[in-house]
């Protein structure tokens, strides 16, 4: 280290004013150390060493600072106070616990009593260091308090949600006769952030109104979040209406609570006011009230405010764009999103997280990945939670369980899975790609599993055709504590439907509210509908119909529909189509159904009067698609599909199953429907995995579809497992089916 060398000519200057000193003057590498030539210093000459010790520290030179102080100490400079409150502050700054334990230990000795405003110091930089037994510990041992320690503490204890020792801190305040500053209410009324807290909330209100503090715009905003917070609106509306001067920051936090309460409308009114009264607008309006538009789907309106932010010259704020973007998704004009999205200079994470999001919204899921993809690639600070979440549902829906499982180790490795909805997204995207070992794992992995995830591995069990585990996961999630919610008994009443437990399903339906405090709706319902269909009660399934506290929906009719089909009941079968075709002319289901009943039973007019109706409504069946994964490749098939590079061999392979075509196994009369049967996107798909697994019989083959399997290709399925000794197991759009040695996990409750 260089050495300074302090000769005895040296005459000291006057101390120059700090606040106008610059710091950067004096080097890092002055040095005490004096050489055989240096006269020893004298106390009252150590301003120079106490100005540089200044600057190392508000130049957040800690560990340089540290060491000077060291040289320093050594040299028998004494260290002023000011250093001191200066080298505290740079502890708190850069949040050093050890050195500010140092430094304190350090004051004891140097001063028998030292000042409550260097004692403050001290206590201000523990708070900040986040070591509340410290600052506890040296707030009982100091002789002297004023309101900076005291308002230290109540936010130190505030903003660790220690709420009980903040109000007992500020009773004692009043009971010593201190007088509570402004900036003592407005960091006790912070702390009180929900509904709980409102009693106390409303005593600090009625000491503000004996203070005489009501007019403060600072304590007036804090009371009125503060009711916010704590869900009393009516009180917010109140102090509101009394307010001489209505800044921005209070219309906006009474908008925040009218849209977080659900009260849109009003939210909605109070903005109109708000412009009337020539109300400033800023970034935080547009993003409230955008939010009001959008939980309403008030898509005129949102237009009218985005035509405003237009004219304001604000679309390109990340702030005001977001909101926009976010806005137009949920209201579903996916188009006018993406503009606005286009607009924005720098979109932030919640930007990309809200376009993703839309993208899953309008079900381009290919392309939600493919963004993802690029973002990782490029700027992946972007990313969040959120993100994940989509990602992880886009996997799902796609089946694409090699994608996810990469998506979920770079989510795990950036520490950015959600700890609610996230795992949960994950258990559900495990399930329903066939991989219930990994679901498990996931939800084995969660500390305190919420009712989220558990009705998601409920419902990944029933989706694979495990009732009984399905429903031991439901009782485990009771004995638990845990309590059901609405979602959970749709999870539960589909596994008993997949296994035709009617009984139980029925007790279940029965107990909802009796045992659970969960009221059935609709939904649960028309699940007990499904339940009697697929089992084949269709006349109990009619008369449950026309009992039950519910008029029948489109679903209602739709399951009882899909349960004549499987088990042929042409005359039930014409009543519902009937009626769902009247509650829902949209519907294909309406028509495909009973034209398959009608053709099964050689119908033919009634048959062409249904295929009539549907072009006359310019209606198209859903294009069936199945796809199969071979060596990280995705090979998709629709009906007739003579595309893949392998189409001869495909169709060479599904010949050799002439004989169940024309067997006992399958009844067809007609030799035109056999061909458009071999046609079928999912036997082309299982004829694929055949070629693909080269005789491996221990490989299963994985077929996806996007529709429910049909009766023919179920069978068909069955016959192949059994003739070749493969496992096949296929995902329609309604659960997981396991065909394997002639039989279906199924047994046949599908």
């Amino acid at each position: 280290m260089t050495i300074l060398t302090l000769q005895s000519s040296y005459t000291p200057s006057p101390i120059p004013v700090l606040k106008h000193a610059n710091f950067d003057r004096i080097p890092s590498w002055v040095s005490l150390k004096s050489s055989t030539s240096s006269v020893k210093i004298e106390h009252k000459q150590g301003q120079v060493e106490n100005l540089h010790l200044v600057s190392l520290s508000k130049h957040g030179k800690l560990n340089e600072a540290f060491e000077f102080f060291q040289e320093m100490d050594k040299a028998g400079v004494s260290i002023s106070p000011y250093s001191y409150q200066c080298l505290f502050e740079a502890c708190r700054e850069s949040r050093s616990l050890s050195h500010g334990r140092l430094l304190h230990h350090r004051m004891r000795t140097a001063f028998e009593n030292p000042s409550v405003l260097l004692q403050n110091c001290v206590l201000q930089m523990y708070c900040g260091c986040g070591s509340l037994e410290d600052a506890d510990k040296l707030f009982d041992e100091m002789p002297e308090l004023n309101t900076v320690s005291r308002v230290t503490m109540i936010s130190a204890y505030a903003e660790q949600g220690l709420l009980e020792k903040a109000v007992g801190l500020f009773s004692g305040m009043l009971e010593s006769g201190d007088s509570p500053t402004s900036s003592v209410y407005t960091t006790l009324l912070k702390s009180l952030v929900n509904p709980s807290a409102l009693d106390i909330g409303r005593q600090v209100h009625g000491h503000v109104i004996r203070a005489g503090l009501c007019s403060n715009p600072s304590i007036e905003a804090g009371i009125l979040n503060m009711y916010v917070k704590c869900g009393w609106l009516v009180g917010a509306k109140l102090v509101f209406d009394q307010m001489a001067v209505k800044k921005s920051v209070a219309w906006t936090g009474l908008m925040i609570g009218y849209t977080q309460a659900g009260r849109s409308r009003d939210a909605l009114k109070l903005f109109a006011d708000f412009v009337s009264e020539g109300g400033n607008w800023d970034n935080f309006v547009f993003s409230v009230v955008l939010k009001s538009c959008a939980s309403l789907e008030e898509i005129n309106l949102g237009k009218q405010i985005h035509a405003c932010v237009a004219k304001l010259g604000l679309e390109s704020e990340v702030s005001v764009g977001t909101p926009l973007v976010d806005f137009y998704i949920k209201c579903s004009s996916f188009e006018s999103a993406c503009r606005a999205f286009e607009k924005i200079c720098e979109p932030n994470d919640v930007t990309w997280s809200a376009i993703i999001s839309g993208y899953c919204q309008m079900s381009q899921f290919e392309e939600a990945i493919k963004t993802f993809k690029s973002l990782r690639s490029k700027n992946a600070a972007v990313l969040n939670s959120f993100t994940y979440t989509s990602i992880f549902q886009a996997c799902s829906v796609l089946a694409d369980c090699n994608i996810g499982g990469q998506v979920h180790a770079d989510a795990i490795k950036r520490s950015l899975i959600g700890s609610q909805y996230g795992e949960s997204a994950l258990i559900t995207m495990y399930s329903k790609c066939g991989c219930l070992d990994d679901a498990h794992e996931v939800f084995e992995s969660m500390d305190n599993p919420d009712i989220v995830a558990w009705t998601a591995f409920i419902s990944g069990h029933a989706y694979y055709g495990n009732a009984s585990e399905a429903l031991k996961l439901f009782e485990k999630m009771v004995s638990c504590g845990m309590k059901p919610n609405s979602v959970t008994f749709i999870a539960v009443l589909t596994a008993c439907s997949h296994a035709g437990l009617v009984a139980q399903g029925k007790d279940y339906l029965d107990t909802m509210l009796r045992k659970y405090n969960v009221a059935p709706t609709i939904d649960h319902y028309d699940c007990m509908i499904d339940i009697y269909s697929r089992a084949g009660l269709l006349d109990e399934a009619l008369k449950f119909m026309k009992n039950m506290p519910f008029e029948p929906d489109s679903m209602s009719w739709k399951c009882f529909l899909s349960g004549c089909w499987t088990h042929k009941n042409l005359e039930l079968g014409e009543i519902a189509g009937e009626e769902l075709r009247q509650l829902d002319p949209e519907d294909t289901a309406g028509y495909v159904l009973p034209f398959n009943l009608y053709t099964r039973a050689g119908k033919w007019e009634e048959a062409a009067e249904m295929m009539k109706l549907m072009n006359k409504r310019m209606l198209k069946k859903e294009l069936s698609c199945s796809w199969i994964r071979e060596k990280g490749r995705i090979h998709r098939f629709i009906v007739g599909d003579k595309h893949h590079p392998q189409t001869q061999e495909i169709y060479e392979k599904l010949k050799e199953f002439d004989d169940f075509m024309e067997g006992d196994v399958f009844q067809c009369s007609m030799t035109e429907r056999r061909e458009q049967l071999l046609d079928h996107s999912e036997r082309l798909a299982i004829a694929f995995g055949l070629i693909s697994v080269n005789g491996n019989a221990r490989a299963p083959i994985k077929v996806f579809k996007n529709l429910r399997a049909c009766p023919d290709c179920h069978e068909f399925a069955k016959h192949v497992s059994l003739v070749t000794g493969h496992e096949i197991v296929i995902r329609d759009s309604r659960r997981f089916h396991h065909f394997k040695e002639g039989k279906c996990s199924c047994n046949d409750y599908w």
